[in-house]
């Protein structure tokens, strides 16, 4: 919400004389909203549990770190070369409110990312030694006898 916030105050902005920090923090707000909004779908309909092959831990925790990235430098770039119109004070707090909500996302998609690396691990660890196991078991069967006696 805080994206689209952003996104809708740089939109209304009519002239502007540098417009680079006004078009890459436009980009930046709108790719956000757009690939958050788009994982936001897949999580909340259960789609990616469709997709097991991606880690969407991981893909989450780019994304996050990526958006958290992106919207800090668009911002700072922003409050450098505004020309202090409402429009442009409003997108540039909308701004850093946003990059404040994705690193606390980013934190909690690491948390999230470990948490599961941990268990991924344990569980093809916990595999590994039951084959081990299995391999080492001789099954007693009379019915094969030994060829070389």
């Amino acid at each position: 919400l805080l994206a689209l916030t952003a996104f809708i105050c740089i939109e209304t902005i009519m002239e502007c004389s540098p417009c680079e920090g006004l078009y890459f923090f436009e980009f930046v707000s709108c790719s956000a909203l757009v690939v958050t909004g788009a994982l936001l779908l897949l999580f909340s309909l259960n789609l990616h549990t469709r997709i097991p092959q991606i880690n969407w831990n991981l893909t989450d925790l780019v994304n996050t770190g990526l958006s958290t990235f992106f919207f800090f430098i668009a911002s700072v770039v922003l409050a450098a070369l505004n020309h202090k119109t409402g429009a442009e004070i409003a997108a540039v707090v909308f701004g850093f409110l946003a990059t404040a909500v994705y690193a606390v996302n980013t934190f909690l998609a690491v948390k999230r990312w470990r948490v599961s690396s941990r268990q991924q691990s344990s569980r093809q660890s916990s595999d590994y030694m039951r084959a081990r196991t299995e391999s080492r078991e001789v099954v007693h069967r009379p019915e094969i006898q030994r060829l070389d006696a």
